[in-house]
């Protein structure tokens, strides 16, 4: 069953007479349960996407339907309840408030939603324990490591169980250590998420990727499974862009 289903989605900026086309009709399908990777060079429309599917940005034209229902007809509470019940985002420059301690960046989701204290303390605690953060619930952002940041980011995500989790590259900004450990993570999330991952490291694509979208120029070249995109790539881009 598809849960995110995009249409001729496009993002136009600029008049014109200079526009830019992040994204070019961009269709794509998402499964329930899947994991979908998208990969592309700098520019290719990977980030836009997801700042559209986030609700983030607004596109200029075409749908993303989420459980069957258009994003773009959502206002107010609505909307805010598809931001948190509905999509998990992890913005790739992590994005916490330097002013808050790692429990009240968690708890802020809880809060903004109405859960009731006691109930958000006790998810707190299970994500503290599932994501192995408890040593970092009093620091505060700046005294933590960048693979620290990232965990309790996937933990502020995850605090309203959200049918999809979209990351937009979740270890770009983090040594091979805790990159490792961010894809053990990520391997462990896809048995309970539907997830969409934008990066640029094929390797790690590879590795945890059921499915891979191609982007170039704003538009998705080709998808197929993370297998056959390796061994059998149709289009030249895509030929290309694994050649580097």
């Amino acid at each position: 069953m598809s849960i995110l289903k995009i249409e001729s989605l496009c993002k136009y900026y600029g008049n014109k007479k200079n526009e830019t086309k992040a994204l070019d009709g961009i269709s794509l399908e998402v499964q329930t349960g899947e994991f979908l990777g998208i990969m592309g060079s700098s520019g290719s429309g990977k980030s836009t996407l997801l700042n559209c599917v986030a609700s983030v940005i607004r596109p200029t034209g075409g749908q993303i339907l989420v459980n069957g229902t258009d994003i773009r007809s959502l206002k107010g509470a609505e909307l805010s309840d598809y931001r948190g019940r509905q999509i998990g985002y992890l913005f790739q420059n992590f994005e916490l408030l330097e002013n808050l301690t790692g429990r009240e960046n968690i708890l802020l989701p809880l809060a903004l939603h109405k859960y009731e204290e006691k109930k958000g303390e006790q998810k707190l605690k299970e994500l503290a324990e599932y994501l192995e953060i408890q040593d970092v619930l009093d620091k505060f952002p700046t005294q933590m490591s960048g693979g620290q940041k990232q965990r309790l980011c996937i933990a502020r995500a995850l605090t309203v169980e959200p049918k999809v989790l979209l990351l937009d590259e979740p270890c770009s900004a983090l040594d091979v250590k805790a990159s490792a450990k961010i894809e053990e993570l990520l391997k462990n999330l896809k048995e309970r998420y539907t997830i969409v991952i934008v990066t640029h490291n094929l390797a790690q694509a590879k590795r945890i990727a059921d499915d891979v979208a191609f982007f170039q120029n704003g538009r998705r070249v080709e998808t197929k499974d993370a297998e056959t995109f390796w061994e059998k790539p149709e289009c030249e881009e895509t030929k290309e862009f694994l050649k580097g």
